[in-house]
């Protein structure tokens, strides 16, 4: 960054404990959406949950559910999770792999943690489908990146393209997502694109980002204008982070239950749907349960949001 470059400040967002109930049992930290911020480019949910026990908390355990007008995008830091879903998918979630899962005008798809896993640890993210794609067919796809040294630790690039590498997973709208790690004391430089906003989560350890500090479950905003982002870790323990971007999304959103839409009458179309179990969604074979009921419409119209101007 130029000298007469200004730095914006950081937005610090904090996340708030949310249980999920049901067979899964798990309680996550949630950080987007929030009362303060819905998006970071077209990122319109982010959930971090553990280092989880999965002796005392049961794993994960999620029944068939759908999706509608979104992608889901997930990571793991440990654990294994196996998916399965009405595209006839039947896949691992793995450390280091990432699963991106477009819905489209529909899916349904189960998240289970494999008899394996001891330790569940990882980050689950959305992204929001532009409106010219939201009612696209349904896909999958699964992507190992390699790891890419920077200066004082290294970085996974699943979407977008960061430090000289780029994923080669499929975006309906410019995104990026990697996995940062940082040494103790060590301090590092990226060149980042001047057009996204950009938002980092802290899984552990402690970072400076554009000097301001962030602590675990922190997750630090940075509006578009900068070149370049400088990160730095203070502690004596390696820091680990998920480097979030995209440029402002404009359009508003609904986001009810695990649907995206644009107005209430479209969201409550699809939960009819979902619970008349239609051909919109299909059907997930193999996993063995019954399928997730949708939770009843608030009375009240729901309200769409958008990105904070």
């Amino acid at each position: 960054m130029s000298s007469n470059e200004t730095q914006p400040p950081v937005e610090v967002l904090s996340a708030r404990d949310v249980p999920l109930g049901g067979p899964r049992a798990m309680t996550v930290r949630r950080t987007l959406p929030q009362r303060a911020r819905t998006l970071i480019g077209a990122w319109c949910f982010v959930d971090h949950y553990g280092p989880d026990d999965v002796a005392a908390t049961g794993g994960m355990d999620v029944a068939p559910h759908p999706h509608i007008g979104l992608q889901t995008v997930s990571w793991l830091f440990s654990g294994e999770i196996e998916h399965r879903d009405s595209l006839g998918v039947h896949a691992f979630v793995r450390p280091g792999e990432v699963n991106l899962m477009t819905s489209g005008h529909g899916i349904c798809h189960s998240e289970v943690s494999t008899p394996e896993t001891t330790v569940l640890h990882g980050v689950q993210l959305w992204v929001a489908l532009p409106d010219e794609h939201r009612h696209t067919t349904r896909d999958f796809h699964h992507h190992v990146p390699a790891p890419v040294a920077l200066d004082g630790g290294e970085a996974r690039v699943f979407l977008g393209t960061l430090a000289g590498d780029t994923s080669p997973v499929p975006t309906f709208t410019p995104l990026l997502g990697a996995e940062l790690t940082l040494h103790p004391g060590a301090a590092t430089t990226l060149a980042i694109d001047p057009t996204f906003e950009h938002g980092l989560l802290v899984d552990q350890g402690e970072v400076t980002m554009a000097a301001t500090p962030l602590k675990p479950a922190d997750l630090g905003y940075l509006a578009p204008g900068p070149t370049t982002l400088t990160l730095t870790n203070p502690g004596t323990i390696p820091t680990r982070l998920i480097l979030l971007g995209g440029p402002p999304f404009e359009e508003r959103i609904v986001m009810w239950w695990n649907f995206l839409g644009r107005s209430t009458e479209e969201i409550a179309q699809a939960r009819e749907e979902w619970e008349q179990q239609g051909p919109r969604f299909g059907e997930v074979h193999g996993y063995d349960g019954a399928w997730l009921h949708a939770p009843e419409l608030p009375t009240v119209p729901l309200r769409p949001r958008g990105r904070v101007h």
